[in-house]
């Protein structure tokens, strides 16, 4: 596979990492563990959803009369929420550039769980579908740009790929950071070798969860096999599949998987993810699929490991290349009809 002809964008400079953090988990680390982390001044705003339970949606609008800025709905990865390092850097790069953000915290993600015995999972678009729809239906005319992160890019890849020519008008394009495009391809990596350890911090937080849920909620699913588990492939097989009516993990992973959806997009949309990814391997980048279509534009550096991406010269001087280069493509679809 070639994937150095994606690895920079022509009109924006290479990501170079800093010579401190050349490892692919050491990229992966350095932010969730030293990012700025200062909370935003944020206004919740709770979405009741047809079936009787809620997302809450987290905002940071610098004024409340702007009706006319540009708005980004920005989606976090899998057990993430809007106080994301992730998420709350590129707010900050929002406001500075003139636009307003929203973030989606994704059901049971907010702080408190949620009224029903689903979750959110990898492929759960209908949320996502609602969220839009609200957000177009306020403010008309307004342009909207969506980014999601991680498992957050995957629920909005498959979005976009599933309403294809469909997308509301006010969607001039999306931008995803660090899409596991292949499920079954990711679950398999993250449960091999040194990869181990990112399942069990995933786990540490999902299993309670789903424990949590299952004694009020009795019969839900059986909390000592919950217990038991060990690797992430049994928490889909045993939890995600079961209480979301897939036959078995590994259909959950192939009937999800955005991959398969890219070829129907039809917004600009940007691909940003690192060759090194510890997530997902270099084989399952869609390659292929950027070739093929117009509306895809990649962003394939060979460093940069699971949504980190940082560049600077000292610890000190951390900067997030990602944040800019998201940014960047957000203005340059901003007018685009």
């Amino acid at each position: 596979m070639n994937s150095d002809r994606f690895s920079q964008s022509d009109n924006f400079d290479p990501f170079r990492p800093a010579w401190w953090l050349r490892n692919a988990h050491a990229q992966t680390a350095w932010r969730r563990l030293f990012g700025d982390g200062r909370l935003l001044p944020y206004r919740r705003e709770r979405v009741e959803t047809p079936d009787g339970d809620f997302v809450d949606l987290d905002w940071l609008r610098s004024d409340e009369e702007a009706e006319r800025r540009p708005l980004a709905l920005i989606l976090h990865g899998l057990e993430g929420c809007s106080r994301a390092k992730y998420v709350v850097g590129l707010m900050k790069e929002l406001s500075r550039r003139g636009w307003d953000g929203v973030a989606m915290n994704f059901r049971s993600c907010s702080g408190e769980l949620n009224r029903l015995p689903r979750f959110y999972h990898s492929g759960e678009t209908e949320d996502l579908d609602i969220v839009v729809s609200r957000l177009v239906g306020r403010f008309p005319g307004r342009p909207i740009a969506i980014v999601g992160y991680s498992l957050g890019g995957n629920v909005l890849l498959k979005w976009l790929g599933e309403r294809g020519g469909k997308i509301p008008d006010a969607v001039r394009g999306a931008a995803t950071v660090s899409v596991p495009f292949d499920l079954e391809a990711a679950a398999e990596r993250i449960d091999r070798g040194v990869h181990r350890i990112y399942g069990r911090v995933f786990l540490s937080t999902l299993k309670p969860k789903v424990i949590a849920k299952a004694m009020i909620m009795p019969g839900l699913i059986d909390r000592e096999e919950v217990a038991r588990i060990r690797t992430f492939a049994e928490f889909d097989d045993r939890v995600t599949a079961p209480i979301h009516g897939f036959a078995s993990g590994r259909d959950y992973w192939r009937r999800t998987s955005s991959g398969p959806f890219l070829p129907e997009i039809r917004r600009p949309t940007l691909l940003i993810n690192a060759c090194d990814d510890p997530f997902l391997p270099e084989t399952s980048l869609p390659i292929k699929a950027v070739a093929q279509s117009r509306w895809l534009e990649a962003d394939f550096p060979k460093r940069g490991g699971h949504v980190g991406f940082v560049e600077g010269s000292w610890p000190g001087s951390a900067s997030y290349w990602i944040d800019r280069r998201v940014m960047a493509f957000l203005d340059s679809i901003r007018f685009r009809d």
